[in-house]
């Protein structure tokens, strides 16, 4: 009996040694963004900063590191899905420019930070057996201490208009989740015109109120506020103008913009990050 003991241990230390090491990707940041194109046109760069200016504070480390991703016209069900289409815009190559996202912080590709998702080392979301967010942690690929997803754009009309969409899309969104993974969702930047602004308005009551339902893993920040609105409603100065003076660009504020719109937004930002760290603060980097 002791013979096939030691015999059964040496052959489950040898499975061990045969299995590859989880290998976690170089730059994976204490902190991870994920989200749409106002990240690649502005907000992408301030969210670093933001973060810089924060170490020390609202459950950050000296030492914390922020990574961000921001992809074209991605909604929280091309982050979810499985199927080719519905994650094409993550996962397809954009005809015209060739990438599709803008990288950031420790994710950055030095002056150029435009890349393209699935090819790279550092980007590899797109298998056939999961859906990218999957492919963000699985086997440890990435392990942020926490999560943010900033985003609504696309998925406006579909959350405005079905209540029962925005909640089956958090709970696509959650279920991807690895359990207990610390998470911050915060909807996306007011837009210039006041027709776009009441729609988003009301997507974000219907996601505000999926969250809600849903439990309490992910904590929600709203981007719209008074006070965000108020900045943006009919600001042309916050926004990608012609020659003429005349918006061009309504829909992605100027890095400036994306700047004041974290500066309001910082005090709810601070308190929704002290509450999701300080539960995890064992695996937050220490000074």
């Amino acid at each position: 009996m002791q013979h096939w003991a030691i015999l059964s241990a040496i052959a489950l230390i040898g499975l061990c040694l045969a299995q590859p090491a989880k290998t976690e990707v170089p730059g994976s940041p204490d902190i991870l963004v994920l989200g749409d194109s106002q990240l690649s046109f502005g907000a992408g760069k301030a969210f670093v900063a933001l973060f810089d200016r924060l170490k020390g504070h609202c459950g950050l480390s000296q030492k914390t590191s922020v990574g961000v991703i921001g992809v074209r016209s991605s909604t929280l069900q091309s982050w979810t899905s499985q199927g080719k289409t519905a994650k094409s815009a993550i996962c397809s190559i954009d005809r015209k420019w060739k990438v599709n996202a803008g990288v950031y912080g420790s994710l950055s590709q030095g002056k150029n930070p435009f890349v393209q998702i699935g090819q790279g080392d550092q980007f590899k979301f797109c298998t056939p057996e999961r859906s990218p967010l999957q492919a963000v942690f699985h086997q440890g690929y990435y392990r942020p201490r926490l999560l943010i997803m900033f985003l609504m754009g696309n998925a406006t009309e579909r959350w405005a208009g079905s209540a029962d969409a925005a909640l089956q899309d958090v709970r696509s969104f959650l279920a991807d989740l690895p359990k207990g993974q610390p998470c911050i969702f915060m909807t996306s930047a007011p837009p210039y015109g006041e027709k776009n602004v009441r729609l988003r308005q009301r997507a974000q009551n219907h996601i505000a109120a999926a969250f809600a339902k849903t439990g309490g893993q992910c904590r929600f920040v709203p981007g719209f506020t008074p006070e965000t609105v108020r900045e943006n409603l009919g600001n042309a100065a916050n926004f990608r103008r012609k020659a003429s003076g005349r918006v061009k660009d309504p829909y992605h504020p100027t890095e400036a913009a994306a700047r004041k719109f974290l500066a309001l937004q910082r005090d709810a930002l601070c308190q929704a990050l002290s509450a999701e760290l300080a539960p995890h603060s064992a695996k937050i980097t220490s000074p």
